[in-house]
């Protein structure tokens, strides 16, 4: 054990936090992220129930030379924490929704299912994303593009506030009009500035939604996206659609047509009446032809988190998210042949971006590359151990096939590579946000998952 560690241990218990040591019962459980690609071995894993006890933790371990990976879900692991001090939020899963103001405040482990399960009374709904299992805050830092994007924009964009610690341990909060850099850097910048201990989101009036997901054989790929190329340009800021070409397993838990096939998949949400919307996608329909099965319908805002497939459990799965300007028929060739070449990398999701995205409002922070709108994500899963570099490997490989077509830029929800984060944003926005990072966190602190280090 390092020098460093006791004093630190030592500190945290009197301040009445829980702490585990390796060989600790617990330890091994607190540690695992959900992203399982990624091993955390920290010296020592604190939890924390409040604000309070962070700002304890930021004190020691900033006086005992131990860098801090925060973990609320693991979702967004990509970095691990080998040595350092493992902070654990998922206690604080406070969410107190104001129906009058149309906002929610969410404590740092909050998750995406207690925020919508806590606005649907209201009919109201958050810029969440597909998942329910993701926590909230590492979510919006990132980025955050859900169902609704299109239509309101990144869930960063809406920050309206937040409670944080600094690295030299002060509490501090966080408005338009109170320490507006740390705000911006805050909107998309990731969690390497600040440690966030609660948000100010708004929330959205929502009505009727006619969303699901529609499944094709695959021998039209080529005719589908072309089609959506040409479609995309005109979709209205109401949907939100991805096209998906994937090999399925011979699951029986699958429907009987999809069933060790290689299918096509139509995603759609849309914010309003069915019959708009199947007018809107018929283009898309004619192009597809026949569909195996087709699960688009009418659905509350508050079921959509189950709306492609049931919550997955933790999994190794590697993925690789570029951005495109346009999509060329050689492009859609690689990706297609992607897929039909059997290797590990089983799917490859086509999203359109755009909409409310690509109309930043005013002290919108440096999410995403606004104004590129398509993407190809690649994605394989590591059954066991000793797959995962054989997995990475090959989703690096797959996604190397469109790089003549990629603008080289990503987006940092997406983005599985540290060693990547300076191309989730633009040169100046990283420039920018490097100076808020030496003016909070100079010694980087905050070490884990996505850094955007120091300005030197």
């Amino acid at each position: 054990m390092r020098e460093s560690v006791v004093p630190a241990v030592r500190e945290l218990r009197d301040a009445g936090l829980r702490v585990l040591l390796p060989g600790d019962n617990g330890y091994d459980t607190a540690r695992q992220p959900w992203r399982r690609l990624v091993e955390h071995r920290p010296a020592l894993i604190a939890e924390a129930a409040g604000s309070r006890e962070v700002q304890a933790v930021v004190r020691a371990a900033g006086a005992h030379g131990l860098p801090i990976t925060v973990q609320s879900t693991g979702h967004g692991a990509v970095r691990a924490c080998d040595g350092g001090l493992l902070l654990r939020t998922s206690a604080m899963n406070g969410v107190r929704v104001d129906p009058a103001r149309r906002t929610v405040r969410v404590g740092a482990g909050a998750v995406w299912g207690d925020v919508v399960t806590a606005a649907a009374p209201f009919g109201l709904a958050p810029l969440s994303g597909s998942s329910p299992t993701v926590g909230v805050v590492g979510y919006t830092l990132g980025g955050g593009t859900g169902w609704m994007s299109r239509r309101h924009g990144y869930a960063a964009d809406g920050v309206l506030g937040a409670e944080v610690v600094t690295a030299d341990g002060e509490m501090l909060t966080v408005r338009g009009d109170e320490h507006p850099d740390l705000l911006w850097a805050m909107r998309g910048g990731g969690g390497g500035f600040a440690l966030v201990t609660a948000l100010e989101l708004p929330l959205y009036p929502v009505g009727p939604i006619y969303a699901g997901m529609a499944v094709f054989g695959f021998d039209r790929a080529a005719q589908v996206l072309a089609r959506y190329r040409e479609w995309a340009p005109e979709e209205p800021d109401e949907s939100n659609t991805a096209i998906t070409m994937m090999r399925m397993p011979p699951s029986p838990e699958l429907p009987e047509p999809l069933r060790g096939r290689r299918v096509l998949a139509l995603r759609v949400f849309y914010l309003g009446e069915a019959d708009d919307a199947e007018r809107m996608l018929a283009p898309l329909r004619e192009a597809a032809g026949a569909p195996l099965v087709d699960g688009l319908r009418p659905i509350a805002y508050a079921d959509t988190s189950t709306l492609l497939r049931p919550p997955p459990p933790p999994s190794a799965i590697e993925e690789r998210l570029e951005l495109l300007d346009d999509l060329p028929g050689d492009a859609v060739d690689a990706m297609i042949g992607v897929v039909e070449d059997g290797g590990p990398v089983a799917a490859v999701d086509v999203r359109h971006w755009g909409g409310a995205m690509a109309r930043p409002p005013e002290g919108a922070g440096p999410a995403g590359h606004r104004d590129v709108p398509f993407s190809a994500m690649f994605g394989a899963e590591a059954e066991r151990p000793e797959q995962v570099d054989a997995v990475r490997s090959a989703v690096r490989d797959a996604a190397a096939r469109i790089g003549p077509y990629t603008t080289g830029g990503t987006f940092l929800n997406f983005l599985t590579d540290p060693d990547r984060t300076a191309a989730a944003f633009t040169p100046q926005d990283y420039r920018r946000l490097a100076e808020v990072k030496k003016r909070y966190d100079p010694a980087n602190l905050f070490a884990g998952n996505h850094v955007v280090l120091p300005e030197s």
